[in-house]
């Protein structure tokens, strides 16, 4: 086990992973006995929920103190980077999978099922008219209101946008050293990520409470709470991490050489950016 930063560091035994098998296992259970009718499910989910929460900020707070003690050298920096790289690409196929579906559900299914392929409508929806968005031919007379892309999903846009501009302002600001104007920045961007979801959640409330948008009403609506409900979990993530990066500016934690748990929370940020651009255009302005 090398301790110093002229070596490769090897860490010692760790408690954490079994920590996070043990919530893993709460979570899945009480998720899989929560589909089934059981009363203990969710109980269950939420004390998975919390343990892999305490796993993920115990163990990222030891993971933080080894490189603030300079046991990390440039080989296990690379090592970082290719690790945060494999993630992001995990993420991609992630959500491209979700994509995929809608877009099955939108080019190929409603058309197939709808009329276009006479045989078809004759054989399973006879005289079943479709055209996307719509609840599905088991839901034909289901009255809804499909999202508009204006006026909320164009503001949260003009805000994720904006907080790309301001990660990468502070971004600049911390390799010219400039402490000051990086953890203002820093701020600035963590508002517009937790602005971003107060204005989602308003946007549920209102396809609830109003449209008779649900997870209920049938193809449209389950493709357009997973895909927007995923990314929203998924900025929710990210607000965290630009806090907890935000904290560790003001504690003087990075160097305008040494920062890559700053570059890993901007490269992630800037993700949530592109697929939310994503789902703006074919979830909203395309619908």
């Amino acid at each position: 086990m090398a301790g110093t930063s002229s070596g490769y560091y090897v860490p010692h035994g760790s408690h954490w992973p079994i920590i996070g098998s043990v919530g893993l296992t709460c979570l899945l259970v009480g998720f899989a006995a929560f589909l089934q009718g059981m009363g203990w499910g969710p109980y269950s989910m939420v004390a998975g929920a919390v343990i892999l929460a305490v796993m993920i900020f115990g163990w990222l707070g030891t993971v933080i103190g080894e490189g603030v003690r300079g046991l990390y050298n440039q080989q296990v920096d690379t090592s970082f980077r290719w690790g945060m790289i494999w993630f992001i690409f995990s993420e991609v196929m992630f959500f491209a999978a979700f994509f995929g579906a809608l877009f099955y559900a939108r080019i190929l299914s409603v058309p197939w099922l709808g009329g276009a392929d006479v045989a078809t409508n004759q054989l399973i929806w006879h005289g079943v008219s479709l055209n996307w968005p719509t609840a599905g031919p088991g839901n034909a007379g289901m009255e809804f209101e499909p999202m508009a892309a204006w006026p909320l999903p164009t503001l949260n846009t003009l805000i994720l946008l904006s907080s790309g501009l301001t990660i990468t302002i502070a971004h600049h600001a911390l390799k010219a050293g400039q402490r000051a104007k990086l953890v203002l920045f820093m701020v600035f961007t963590v508002l517009l990520g937790a602005g971003f979801l107060g204005l989602q959640a308003t946007e549920y409330t209102e396809a609830w409470t109003h449209m008779n948008l649900t997870l209920s009403t049938g193809i449209y609506g389950s493709t357009f709470f997973m895909l927007t409900g995923f990314h929203g979990m998924h900025v929710f993530i990210g607000t965290i991490m630009l806090i907890v990066i935000t904290l560790r500016c003001l504690k003087g934690h990075f160097s305008p050489d040494g920062h890559f748990g700053f570059e890993a929370v901007a490269w992630y940020w800037h993700f949530v950016d592109v697929v939310w651009l994503g789902l703006y255009i074919f979830v909203y302005v395309l619908a």
